[in-house]
């Protein structure tokens, strides 16, 4: 008899991303609800015991820790066991990893008990509710899930209203969602769990249920619409449907039509002992779990790369040093981590059970991880030799449908999923009611580019100001320091923002005009004058606030100070313009961050007397452009220092191939006189400016992100969103100064959506960066100087052993020199007679260890 398989998709960890799961098996369920300190986190919501640093006292303090502890759980979604890249998304829900049950959340005290008597009564009774009971277990704050089986044919949504009916409890229409998810609670809150709860079901009952929700007319997971890529058809006459395969969401080979789902391996068996799973690990399931071929072969490759080819890669004791061999040889050069982790969940599953597994591959990318480095020669040669291999396999590959009237051959093509496109989400929608200024300088600007364009008009607004402050809600003094930064593809339309900052800046460029014309004359007399003649001293009111984009730092500095405290500004069209500011070191990063800070203060001292020594406080507003990888690298070095966090991000949608060109309006004399009135306003107020309204948005839109950031436990987000609300609150002010110092109701809803699309940008232009980054700083050494060779297998490679001195900080060169102490010391013998030079190792020779076993002996050489 077939063992019964489950999966669950769980995030295991405490204060874990809500947007991520990882399918997994039942094994690692049940040890996190064991665990002691889920066991406390449950006790201590529950109010059964104290919350340190808590008043016990104060009940409004113990319901926000209790609040807070039940947020930080760990969770899992029920209706699906997998979900595309492990983002806990709707539409990354894969519908052929269906579980076909759901939960009943039972949110009321007074129903809990009687909805215990009531299910089991149900569950024995003649209904369709006989049998489906699969689950019982009390909520974090003991209220009660009722975990049941969908009876054939009806949906989530039905089964939940159907069996709420039943049971007589109210009926919750937010338990429905495919990407539902739980919070876990401990061991001890379990009431009853049948063998089937998680399970995947047989391969017939499978097919059923998919072809009952067909039959409705909707997709096999029971939701509205069909999907072509998976019209499962029954196999009529009984025949085996084996070989009749589908494409998966990604466009991969997916599981067999005809058979059970089977996402995960159990955490007490091996992938290659599984009968749809072939000797090496297999292709079977590849797709199900979402590996593509070509990486499965990349890795196979890399394996041998590493001197380990036809070993067993997943045992204990040797498969973490194993792993890390292979991802040194070159398989996190060619794949991304989530492309890595599935693969190692079909080569290595049961290592991938455990949280080393994931820990050690996410090190690994998070410290060695480069991709703007090129590939060697042999890792270029392995990917080229795996994409051809896999190019064979998949042009080699007929889809047959066995049907009871005759074998119908099928193109793959014609069984791909639809594209869901981008896995993540789209910008925050701008309002469709406006400020006044805002409405008239995007009114000629197409649709697509006036997101982008409402952005980037602040920084030359807020140029118009002199010797303005506000006061933030830390009660600190602000000027209207404003930085955006458009970020987009090649041929997106970046240069949508030019014809409106061209004419905000008109009043400034011809001032700047004048003083131009009078500096060139002044270096012109200079010029004409001899060396021993006396010269005229540097014309006094020189102010000229529009820099060029090449200007030196010597130049800035000298700038900056003739301005008399107005701001420079600048407008570039590549990023990579700031390098002309670099001075010695990277200077320009330290002039974006300065830039933003109030009181900040900056220069140069030279021993010259034609040299420029001054110290100034840098009030510089920009707009800049450039692609997305180019944004990405140039600020890769500098991801936690603080200039992401102080510019204003803003992007363009990529448009449909072929769609029509956007069209521009016409910027005329009547928009020049519309915008009149705004500048004049910005350039008339000075001195400390208080405005209520401006204030109260600011302190609600703080307590919005502090809400969210505690949801979603995303500490990138949170510090993100502290300047992103200091920006907001500078973009309010200016508004309110431009309309004469008055409120706009439109103000509110358009400030609140420019903050949420500056912090959408940044999370996803730079988020999983940021993370990376944090995450290898706070990582501090937790041991001290180990006995490498005892962390080796018995029996190991040098490429191994290259991976293990990288993992602990050693550089690669040292290898061959250790290895030759190692052999004289008599500490390991080479596992083969050796014919080569004495002085040089090949990354396949393997050795075999004399001393520090881990069986114990110690082997006479």
């Amino acid at each position: 008899m077939t063992e019964t398989q489950h999966v669950i998709a769980l995030n295991p960890y405490r204060k874990g991303n809500k947007g991520k799961v990882f399918s997994n098996s039942m094994a690692v369920y049940d040890k996190v609800i064991a665990s002691p300190e889920i066991r406390k986190m449950i006790q201590q919501i529950r109010g059964e015991l104290p919350i340190p640093k808590v008043n016990a006292n104060d009940a409004e303090a113990v319901k926000k820790a209790q609040d807070r502890l039940k947020s930080e759980l760990p969770f899992f979604c029920p209706h699906y066991g997998i979900f595309k890249n492990n983002v806990r998304r709707q539409e990354n829900a894969q519908p052929e990893s269906f579980m076909f049950q759901t939960i009943i959340d039972v949110d009321d005290r007074e129903y809990v008990d009687k909805a215990i008597e009531k299910a089991r009564e149900l569950n024995c009774s003649d209904s369709i509710w006989n049998g489906s009971l699969l689950h019982l277990c009390y909520s974090a704050r003991k209220k009660l899930h009722i975990g049941i089986r969908l009876p054939v044919g009806m949906t989530i949504e039905e089964t939940q209203k159907a069996y709420c009916e039943a049971l007589g409890v109210p009926y919750d229409e937010s338990c429905i969602t495919p990407e539902r998810m739980i919070y876990l609670t401990d061991k001890d809150s379990e009431i009853y769990r049948s063998k089937m709860w998680c399970a995947v079901l047989s391969e017939k009952e499978i097919l059923m249920r998919r072809q009952a929700y067909l039959d409705r007319g909707l997709t096999v997971d029971g939701r509205g619409g069909k999907v072509n890529s998976l019209q499962f058809k029954v196999n009529s006459n009984g025949k085996n449907n084996e070989n009749n395969r589908l494409s998966g969401n990604d466009g991969n080979t997916a599981v067999s039509a005809g058979s059970a789902v089977q996402p995960a391996q159990p955490g007490d068996s091996h992938g290659a002992d599984a009968p749809h799973i072939g000797d090496s690990g297999g292709n079977q399931d590849a797709g199900g779990l979402g590996a593509r071929e070509k990486n499965l072969i990349a890795f196979d490759l890399f394996t041998q790369a590493a001197g380990l080819g036809g070993m067993e890669i997943d045992t204990v004791g040797s498969r973490h040093s194993s792993l890390l061999a292979i991802m040194s040889a070159g398989a996190s050069r060619v794949m991304e981590e989530e492309e890595l982790m599935k693969v190692v969940r079909v080569k290595m599953p049961s290592y991938y059970q455990e949280n080393d597994c994931h820990q050690l591959i996410h090190d690994f990318y998070a410290k060695y991880a480069d991709n703007t480095k090129p590939m060697s020669r042999e890792v270029m040669r392995v990917n080229a030799l795996a994409e051809q291999k896999a190019s064979q396999q998949v042009n080699s590959l007929q889809l047959k449908v066995n049907r009871a009237d005759g074998n119908h051959a099928v193109q793959g093509s014609n069984l791909q999923a639809q594209s869901t496109g981008e896995d993540y989400p789209d910008p925050p929608e701008m309002p469709k009611k406006l400020p006044k200024l805002v409405e008239l300088l995007i009114s000629r600007t197409p649709e697509v580019y006036k997101p982008a364009v409402a952005h980037a008009i602040f920084p030359p607004l807020a140029t118009h100001l002199w010797k303005t402050r506000f006061r933030y809600i830390d009660n600190v003094e602000h000027e209207a320091r404003l930085m955006t930064l458009l970020l987009a593809g090649t041929g997106a339309g970046k240069s949508s923002v030019n014809r409106p900052i061209d004419f905000i800046m008109e009043d400034i460029r011809l001032r700047d005009a004048e003083n131009l014309k009078r500096e060139k004359a002044w270096k012109d007399e200079m010029l004409r004058k001899g060396a021993n003649k006396d010269k005229r001293k540097r014309p006094e009111n020189l102010i000229i606030q529009e820099i060029d984009a090449d200007m030196t730092n010597p130049a800035f500095v000298m700038r900056t100070a003739e301005a008399q405290e107005h701001f420079l500004y600048t407008s570039l069209n590549e990023l990579d313009q700031f390098d002309a500011l670099k001075g010695s070191g990277s200077q320009q990063f330290r002039i974006m961050c300065l830039a933003a800070d109030p009181g900040n203060k900056y220069g140069q001292t030279r021993v010259g007397t034609m040299s420029v020594t001054e110290r100034v406080t840098i009030r510089f507003n920009w707009n800049a452009s450039t692609t997305i990888q180019k944004g990405q690298r140039y600020f890769s070095k500098v991801l936690t220092d603080g200039p992401i966090s102080r510019i204003n991000f803003c992007t363009i949608p990529e448009r449909e191939i072929g769609e029509d060109m956007p069209v521009y309006g016409t910027y005329d004399e009547s928009y020049r006189e519309a915008l009149r009135p705004y500048i004049e306003n910005l350039n008339k107020v000075t001195g400390l400016i208080e405005c209520k309204e401006a204030f109260q948005l600011a302190l609600k839109l703080k307590d919005e992100n502090a809400e969210f950031a505690r949801l979603s436990q995303d500490r990138t987000f949170e510090n993100l969103s502290f300047r992103a609300n200091v920006i907001a609150y500078l973009k309010a002010c200016v508004l309110y100064v431009a309309n004469g110092c008055k409120w706009e109701p439109e103000i509110d809803e358009f400030i609140r959506w420019s903050e949420q699309y500056d912090l959408y940008c940044k999370m996803r232009f730079f988020g999983d960066m940021i993370a990376k980054e944090n995450f290898t700083a706070q990582r501090s050494s937790k041991r001290g100087p180990q006995n490498l060779l005892q962390i080796l297998p018995d029996n190991f490679t040098a490429a191994q052993l290259l991976a293990i001195r990288l993992e602990h900080g050693l550089d690669a060169k040292g290898t061959d020199m250790m290895i030759r102490q190692w052999l004289h010391r008599n500490y390991i013998r080479r596992a083969y007679q050796y014919t080569g030079k004495r002085d040089s190792c090949d990354s396949c020779d393997s050795f075999e260890k004399l001393k520090y076993r881990h069986d114990g002996m110690v082997i006479e050489s």
